[in-house]
C-alpha cells in the first residue's frame, strides 16, 4: 500500500484488507491502534483508532491539521507562507505493511502513516513520502538501491527523580558488565518485545555517559529503517516505564559530558552488489561509493539542518567526543564525521557501508536519510572526488593543515546550519519548497526559544522533550 499512488478521495481498496487485519487483531487482545508519524521538530505525533476502525482508517484517513508541521518542541507554533495556520487539513493512512502488534504494551498496535491531502495528494511536508521519493527516484535515474540502519542511544533515569532532573538509573562504568547486570530484567524484556515485534537487533550495550545504552538493529530499506527508529524508541519507552524507569533520546542530558547519538548507516546496491565493498577504490570502494561518499561529505554542514536539528544537539557536537564534528572522512574513524565501515574479511561484501556521526535522535529520521541520501547521489552523478582520509582526532590538526585538507569544524550554531542548508539548492529540491520553507522556520524558532540560556539550561529545556 505505501508504495502506491493515492486514491483521489481515499484508498477504499485497503478496507478489505484491514478488516481482515483487524478481526486478526481483536484475536490478540488489541483494542487500539497508534497511527504515528514525525513531525519537523523530531517529535513523533500519534493519532490512535480502536481496532473496529482500522478499516475506516485505511481507507480513508484520519484528520489530523497540518499546522504540526511548524510546531516546535515545546509545541509552540512558527509559520510559513503556506504552514503553521489553524486552515486545512490532512489525512494518515497507516501502512498496512507495518503495522505491529505492541509486545511492550498489552492491547495496542502500532503503525507509520502516510500523509495525504484531503483531495488525494501526498502532503508536501510528509517526510516519510519524501524518503520514499527519494529512495524511488534513485533506483529509477542511478540504478541504485539502499540499505540502511539508525543506532539508538539513550539513557535511563531513576523514575522516582526529583521533578525534570536525570538521574542515572544504573551506576556501572561504560560497556562494564555491572551496568547491564543492573539494568537485565529491563533489557530482557526489552529484547523480548522487539523480537517479538520484528525488529532484528544486531547488538545491545552499556555505553559511555552515564546511564546511557545502545541498541544496534539490522539494516532495511530507508524507509523501513526510519520506521525501525521509531518503532524500537517507543518500545524502549514503554518497556522502561513498566519498570519504573524513566528514558531520553535528547542530544544531550546534561549541559556537559557526551550525549545521545543516532548514527546513520548506509550502503548503495546496484544489481545485488554493495557498491562500497568489492571494488578498485579505497578500502574496496567502488568509483561510484567513493563520490558518493564525497557528495555527503561536501554537504554535511547544511545536512546538520536535518540530522541536529536541535539547540541540544550542540552540546553533543563537541570536538574529541567521538561526535563527528568536522568535515573529514577514514576508515574506522571514529573522530571523523563520515566513518568508513569496512567490516570484517569474509562479510564485506554485505557488511561494508557508510557511517554518519554527526547525527541524532532530535532529527526526523526520513528526513535525515532522505538528505544523506540526495547529496551522496549528487556526489555519485558528478563523481564527485573523495578527498585524503584522515587519521586520529582532526581537532589536533594544525590550523594550515587542517585548512590544506578541506577539513572544517561543523556549525556551532542552528543559525549556521540554517545558513548552509539554504544556500543549498540541492538539498532544498530534495525536501520540496513546503517543507524547506518549514525546516528552516522551526530551526530557527528552536534558537529563538533558547535564546539567553546556558548550555545546563538548553539541555534542561530539551531533556525529556525526546
Amino acid at each position: 500500500m505505501s508504495e502506491s499512488d493515492p486514491v483521489p478521495g481515499g484508498r477504499p481498496g485497503e478496507a478489505e484488507r484491514a478488516t481482515a487485519l483487524s478481526g486478526e487483531l481483536t484475536g490478540r487482545g488489541v483494542h487500539g491502534v497508534v497511527l504515528a508519524y514525525v513531525d519537523t521538530a523530531g517529535i513523533t505525533r500519534v493519532k490512535t483508532v480502536p481496532t473496529a476502525k482500522l478499516a475506516s482508517a485505511a481507507a480513508w484517513g484520519v484528520g489530523m491539521s497540518p499546522v504540526f508541521d511548524t510546531f516546535l518542541a515545546d509545541d509552540s507554533i512558527v509559520t510559513t507562507d503556506v504552514l503553521g495556520s489553524p486552515d486545512g487539513d490532512l489525512r494518515l493512512y497507516p501502512d498496512l505493511d507495518r503495522l505491529t502488534v505492541l509486545a511492550a504494551q498489552p492491547g495496542w498496535a502500532w503503525a507509520p502513516v502516510d500523509r495525504i491531502t484531503q483531495e488525494g495528494a501526498p502532503h508536501p511536508a510528509c517526510g516519510r513520502t519524501v524518503l520514499r521519493r527519494t529512495v524511488t527516484e534513485a533506483a529509477e535515474r542511478h540504478g541504485v538501491t539502499f540499505r540502511a540502519a539508525v543506532e539508538i542511544e539513550w539513557v535511563v533515569s531513576r523514575g522516582d527523580a526529583d521533578g525534570d532532573a536525570f538521574v542515572p538509573a544504573v551506576s556501572g562504568p561504560a560497556y562494564g558488565a555491572a551496568r547491564q547486570i543492573e539494568l537485565s530484567d529491563c533489557a530482557a524484556d526489552l529484547l523480548a518485545a522487539l523480537a517479538a515485534q520484528g525488529v532484528d537487533v544486531e547488538q545491545f550495550h552499556p555505553e559511555y555517559a552515564a546511564g546511557q545504552f545502545e541498541i544496534s538493529v539490522g539494516a532495511a530499506g530507508p524507509v523501513a529503517a526510519a520506521d525501525h527508529s521509531v518503532l524500537v524508541r517507543q518500545t524502549i519507552r514503554a518497556v522502561s516505564r513498566r519498570h519504573g524507569m524513566r528514558v531520553s533520546f535528547a542530544p544531550a542530558v546534561l549541559g556537559q559530558g557526551v550525549g545521545n547519538g543516532g548514527h546513520l548507516h548506509l550502503s548503495a546496491w546496484r544489481d545485488g552488489t554493495n557498491l562500497h565493498a568489492g571494488g578498485p577504490g579505497r578500502y574496496g570502494m567502488t568509483a561510484e561509493a567513493e563520490s558518493f561518499v564525497a557528495g555527503v561529505l561536501g554537504r554535511l554542514p547544511a545536512l546538520t539542518a536535518m540530522t541536529a536539528p536541535s539547540p541540544a544537539s550542540r552540546l553533543r557536537l563537541r570536538p574529541s567526543q567521538w561526535a563527528g564534528v568536522f568535515t573529514a572522512w577514514g576508515r574506522e574513524t571514529r573522530e571523523a564525521a563520515l566513518r568508513i565501515v569496512t567490516g570484517t574479511a569474509g562479510i564485506r561484501d554485505r557488511a561494508a557501508n557508510l557511517e554518519v556521526k554527526p547525527v541524532d535522535l532530535a532529527a526526523n529520521p526520513y528526513l535525515a536519510l532522505a538528505s544523506v541520501i540526495a547529496a551522496g547521489l549528487d556526489g555519485l552523478a558528478s563523481s564527485a572526488p573523495l578527498p585524503e582520509e584522515i587519521t586520529g582526532d582532526p581537532a589536533r590538526l594544525a590550523p594550515d593543515e587542517a585548512a590544506a585538507r578541506g577539513v572544517r569544524r561543523l556549525p556551532v550554531t542552528l543559525a549556521e546550519s540554517v545558513a548552509a542548508f539554504r544556500a543549498d539548492d540541492v538539498l532544498r529540491e530534495a525536501l520540496g519548497g513546503v517543507l524547506a520553507d518549514a525546516v528552516v522556520a522551526v530551526r530557527l524558532g528552536e534558537a529563538g526559544a533558547v535564546e539567553g540560556l546556558d548550555d545546563d539550561g538548553v539541555a534542561a529545556a530539551y531533556r525529556w522533550k525526546y
